[in-house]
């Protein structure tokens, strides 16, 4: 038996290495499709703001999609 001595990830890593990831990406995905739906003229403009605070700040990435949230109810 070879124990794995490269760090390959796995368990709660690769679970952190997937939200870091799929996550900006499936709420700016949401953004954008809702945003057309409803013929936001800035539709690409919300889902970046969206995908790229939540890349670089979480807690952004959350602010910006209830600003979005907001706003189109409004």
């Amino acid at each position: 038996m070879f124990a794995l001595q490269f760090g390959v990830p796995g368990g709660p890593e690769l679970l952190l290495l997937v939200l870091l990831i799929a996550l900006p990406f499936a709420l700016a995905y949401w953004t954008y499709t809702d945003a057309e739906r409803r013929s936001e003229d800035n539709a690409a403009l919300w889902a970046l703001a969206v995908g790229a605070l939540t890349v670089t700040t979480l807690v952004g990435g959350f602010v910006a999609l209830a600003v979005y949230i907001w706003q189109r109810e409004g």
